[in-house]
């Protein structure tokens, strides 16, 4: 159990809320601003994340690189890839103060994506580490989806 108080896990929660709401509705504009102006992203296998390998799915190491996933996304791949939609549920399972109102978040996620023209499955799940910092808003420092396995039954567009 954690020792934090409910008004920091609710903005916790209300930060990795808007977060999947944003990718659920397509907002990469929304997902980026989820983000701290120094934050990154990193989508990888748990077998790389154990094994101490740096191969990721994607690897936004900073906000230039954030900004360049929305501007791929939604300019230069956008019409050349089947869409497909999304929903995430995710479940927080431990918080912690790490200081300059700063939090380190595990929130195990699982993801269905149903395409344009089939029936949903399951697309990924695994867990989130991340370092949210609290303000005037919360925003993402650092995020790592870290899949439970390497492969996906169907390429992934979408930031996980």
């Amino acid at each position: 159990m954690s020792n934090l108080s409910i008004e920091i896990l609710s903005a916790l929660d209300n930060a990795q809320n808007g977060y999947i709401n944003s990718l659920d509705t397509k907002n990469m504009d929304g997902w980026l601003a989820n983000y701290t102006t120094d934050g990154s992203y990193i989508c990888i296998a748990a077998e790389n994340e154990a094994n101490n390998l740096p191969i990721a799915l994607m690897l936004d190491d900073c906000y230039a690189r954030l900004q360049d996933r929305v501007t791929y996304v939604t300019k230069v791949w956008a019409g050349t890839f089947e869409d497909y939609q999304t929903r995430h549920f995710t479940q927080r399972i431990g918080a912690e103060a790490v200081g300059n109102d700063t939090y380190k978040v595990i929130t195990n996620y699982h993801i269905l994506f149903t395409p344009e023209q089939g029936q949903t499955n399951v697309l990924v799940t695994g867990h989130y580490q991340d370092e949210i910092v609290l303000g005037d808003t919360a925003l993402f420092k650092s995020k790592k989806a870290v899949m439970d396995t390497n492969v996906s039954p169907r390429y992934i567009v979408y930031p996980v």
